[in-house]
């Protein structure tokens, strides 16, 4: 398998806080990768050093060949890296297919409008929302919004989608959509690098595990050896019931 993206001991620090801590990992093509972990182990800042939000302290990041440490978000996305956030931000004052427009327009492709647009439609199609483009924004369900954020990241062309909790909040039929849809975007050649808290999902949809705490890196591995880690084990023991679906998930 070919590494689409290696980070080489990434560091974070915010005052006394170290967020991140000489973690390292590669993430091959066509895999699907999660990252898990406690509350507050350093998840969503490692997705902000990888994605350009936050300049790390220490460490490099490579995509595609490519050194992107310290570069900015839009100049990681124009290289094929786009994400989604843990909490949704559509464009509220656009419709629908303009917040995927706006994807299109500003992705890898760097799309003329008539592009973009034709592009948005195709993508609207492929998460559902097809018969919502001309809707606002702000009228979706979080099911809706969830997907709007995942419709604009797509919209950018990307060869590695970070999705940071787009399970989070959702009913049991809402997940199994997602994680249908989750399934169709590797299949159709996107890398996927995942946050996730419900652990019966990303166990199962997971081709390795990453697994932080308190910025470290405690774990990687297929979900089968992960579940087994007395590391991961103790991280979670504050947690019973996170435990319990550890051990459930496979």
């Amino acid at each position: 398998m070919t590494d689409l993206l290696q980070v080489r001991g990434i560091s974070k620090r915010f005052g006394g806080l170290q967020a991140v801590a000489d973690v390292s990992f590669n993430l091959g093509e066509g895999e699907i990768l999660g990252l898990i972990g406690p509350n507050g182990a350093g998840k969503t800042t490692l997705f902000n050093l990888v994605n350009g939000v936050f300049k790390s302290d220490a460490g490099t990041i490579t995509f595609l060949g490519k050194d992107i440490t310290g570069r900015s978000p839009d100049q990681v996305v124009h290289l094929g890296l786009a994400r989604t956030h843990q909490i949704v931000r559509p464009l509220s004052g656009m419709s629908v297919l303009e917040n995927v427009i706006v994807g299109a327009c500003f992705g890898r492709e760097n799309q003329s409008m008539r592009e973009a647009r034709a592009t948005a439609l195709e993508v609207l199609e492929r998460v559902g929302l097809a018969d919502r483009a001309n809707s606002s924004a702000r009228a979706l369900t979080l099911a809706g919004k969830k997907r709007l954020e995942v419709a604009r990241a797509l919209a950018a062309r990307p060869m590695l989608l970070l999705l940071d909790e787009v399970l989070a909040g959702l009913n049991p039929t809402e997940i199994g959509q997602m994680i249908a849809l989750i399934l169709s975007i590797r299949d159709g050649g996107v890398s996927v690098f995942m946050i996730e808290h419900v652990m019966q999902a990303i166990m199962n949809l997971s081709d390795r595990i990453v697994v932080l705490n308190l910025g470290r890196k405690i774990a990687e591995a297929p979900p089968a050896e992960v579940v087994k880690n007395a590391d991961v084990v103790e991280a979670y023991l504050g947690f019973p019931d996170i435990v319990d679906k550890l051990r459930g998930a496979q």
